[in-house]
């Protein structure tokens, strides 16, 4: 378990708590869990006539290098039942690595970090709750400076229902 990682993780569809506590669940032995935000009830984004989405980010150790752990990542999404769906389309589950410990990837299947994190309040919300002094290794900002520059409202802690 060399590399830190973070994760997005995100639901609207079905059971949505449901959704985001199977995907954690189900990550051991390849990652292991070591923080976990609260979890967010956010609107959707891009594609807005959709249910909200509950949303949380985590950060683990992984083996995994980026190449494996994104295909084991979106492996994972289809075993909890994704399934395909339009460009920021309601979804099942959805899982997407943030950060690999400080590194800046771009090849065909995967960029890291994440390409549109920086814009993305959803995302910025809870990264800021577990790591507000992590520097984004492209943009040299820390999530908390991040978070100013994104739209906050409407998100919410989600109490459950």
């Amino acid at each position: 378990m060399d590399h830190i990682v973070y994760l997005a993780i995100g639901s609207n569809m079905g059971n949505r708590s449901a959704n985001l506590k199977n995907a954690i669940s189900n990550l051991p032995p390849q990652m292991d869990v070591k923080k976990k935000s609260k979890v967010y009830e956010t609107p959707p984004w891009g594609h807005t006539d959709q249910p909200m989405f509950l949303n949380q980010v985590l950060m683990a150790k992984t083996y995994m290098q980026p190449e494996d752990l994104l295909g084991h990542l979106k492996r994972l999404e289809t075993a909890l039942g994704r399934e395909p769906s339009f460009e920021n389309g309601p979804r099942l589950i959805d899982i997407d690595i943030l950060f690999y410990d400080d590194e800046i990837i771009e090849t065909p299947p995967l960029v890291i970090p994440h390409p549109r994190l920086h814009q993305r309040g959803f995302v910025l919300v809870p990264l800021n709750e577990i790591a507000p002094d992590l520097i984004h290794p492209r943009l040299g900002e820390p999530v908390s400076e991040l978070l100013l520059n994104v739209d906050r409202l409407n998100i919410h802690e989600y109490k459950g229902k």
